[in-house]
């Protein structure tokens, strides 16, 4: 069971090449345009994805005024549950990684399926309509090229079992799924419960180096020399960063964890076909490649990463896919085996 979670390249990109429905419903243009304006609660980069994507939205669907509001993903959730418990939800459409369940469990989030995701895998969206992954996260190890030399590179989980790396990982602090949690479910799928833990137990010997920080910043500290390894790094983090020069490269050590953002509704949005139009156009090849030329990686199995490779069709890499529902159930498990081994 643990190791048929594991999705290998062809299992997360799968998708039938036959032609799809992408054009949107005349008649939800027209309603999204009367109602005026979609107002968006987001986690991601302003600058980066969200700025851009407003901006195409905009300039595909004049008529229809995007504003958002940014915030952490635990804060974006609190908000929403607090502006529903107040009977004053402010947002129609939201971005999500490990809220979208509170929200679920809150029945704030209303169900729709796109158009636009037909042809994505059945692990990407909901089966129900709550929820559409929008874009991907797949998380390694990651050196610093200057302090590890080629030959010592690691090329598997065991490797960094090896006594030279004895307090020169770092990783992030955070008890989330992008975090020690998430490793730890992955050594648990790939090994098993009784090898699974015999390694964690191992791996925590090791003294890798809590930061008390984003793993994007633990990331900069690698690329300053202050460690020698970072755990738990995202790809496509390593790769904008030794793309401008700084010496960092990212790892194969599969299977890499994989996470995804994603997109939903809200029960009581005020503009709901706005927001409905907005899914869309998120979803649909235009929005994906906005969020490729941007370097987040798509969700749309059709629409490569502009560094090709940091998607595993691409790249050739396995990928365990840590699913909304499975971080759901499963996260506080997690948590507990990690105050037991590395506290």
């Amino acid at each position: 069971m643990r190791l048929a979670r594991i999705l290998c390249a062809a299992a997360l990109v799968a998708a039938s090449h036959v032609a799809y429905a992408t054009d949107v419903d005349p008649a939800l243009l027209d309603a999204a345009r009367r109602e005026g304006q979609v107002t968006w609660y987001t986690g991601l980069i302003v600058n980066q994805i969200v700025r851009p994507l407003a901006e195409a939205f905009a300039q595909k669907y004049p008529g229809v005024e995007v504003r958002y509001s940014r915030a952490s993903d635990t804060e974006t959730a609190l908000k929403i549950l607090n502006e529903g418990r107040a009977h004053r939800v402010q947002a129609d459409v939201f971005d999500a990684t490990n809220a979208i369940f509170p929200l679920m469990d809150a029945h704030l989030v209303a169900a729709y399926q796109p158009r636009a995701a037909e042809h994505y895998p059945p692990t990407l969206k909901d089966p129900n309509g709550y929820w559409t992954a929008t874009n991907l996260y797949f998380l390694t190890v990651a050196c610093n090229t200057n302090l590890v030399n080629p030959e010592e590179t690691p090329h598997s989980y065991g490797d960094l079992l090896d006594p030279r790396w004895k307090g020169q990982m770092a990783w992030t602090n955070e008890l989330a799924p992008q975090g020690p949690p998430g490793f730890i479910h992955n050594i648990l799928t790939v090994m098993g419960d009784a090898q699974g833990m015999d390694y964690l137990r191992k791996f925590a010997a090791q003294q890798p180096v809590f930061v008390a920080a984003s793993p994007r910043a633990v990331l900069d500290q690698v690329i300053a020399g202050e460690y020698k390894m970072g755990v738990m790094m995202y790809n496509h983090h390593v790769a904008i960063s030794a793309g401008q020069g700084a010496p960092i490269e990212w790892l194969r050590l599969e299977p890499l964890v994989g996470l995804q953002s994603v997109i939903g509704i809200l029960q009581a949005a005020p503009h709901p076909n706005a927001a409905r139009l907005f899914e869309e156009f998120v979803l649909s090849t235009d929005g994906q490649k906005v969020m490729a030329a941007n370097d987040y990686l798509p969700a749309d199995p059709d629409v490569p990463a502009r560094i090709a490779n940091l998607k595993p069709d691409a790249g050739h890499f396995q990928v365990d896919l840590l699913a909304p529902q499975m971080v759901h159930d499963d996260l506080a498990k997690w948590r507990e085996i990690f105050h037991e081994v590395f506290r």
